[in-house]
């Protein structure tokens, strides 16, 4: 019998350093990415990507952010032009190809170098709640036979 798969999904989370400064305030391009990549990881886009300029209060951290919903959660980017800089965050509660995610965003924003990190998330989240159940009991010692 196949072991259930506890959890609901998986988070990426892409540091991107050495960037381009040109590619990281285009606004069209962040929007292009936010448009495309859900299609190249076979998501479902429920709504227009949204893009805009941040000026904040210290003047080296504006940047441009932008996200797009997708029916298995969400995507964003938020950049840091005049540190050569962009965090991007794609969580989904489907499994996804987050290497071609990675790949797509190092060609379109000049990354020179990353720190990449996957998060399983909500590790309890009861997909089939018995067979979750009977998982964590057995996992944790706690089924009597």
């Amino acid at each position: 019998m196949k072991q259930p798969v506890p959890g609901f999904g998986l988070h990426l989370t892409l540091d991107g350093y050495g960037c381009s400064y040109e590619q990281l305030t285009n606004l069209d391009l962040i929007y292009q990415f936010l448009d495309h990549c859900p299609d190249l990881i076979h998501m479902t886009k429920i709504m227009p990507p949204y893009v805009f300029k941040y000026h904040g209060k210290v003047p080296e951290d504006w940047g441009v952010s932008g996200f797009v919903l997708i029916a298995e959660s969400h995507i964003s980017i938020h950049t840091f032009p005049d540190r050569g800089y962009l965090s991007l965050d794609i969580f989904s509660c489907k499994e996804f190809d987050h290497d071609q995610a990675v790949a797509y965003a190092t060609e379109l924003f000049g990354i020179t170098r990353h720190e990449k990190n996957l998060l399983d998330r909500g590790l309890e989240f009861p997909r089939d709640a018995r067979a979750v159940e009977h998982h964590m009991r057995t996992e944790r010692g706690q089924l009597r036979g």
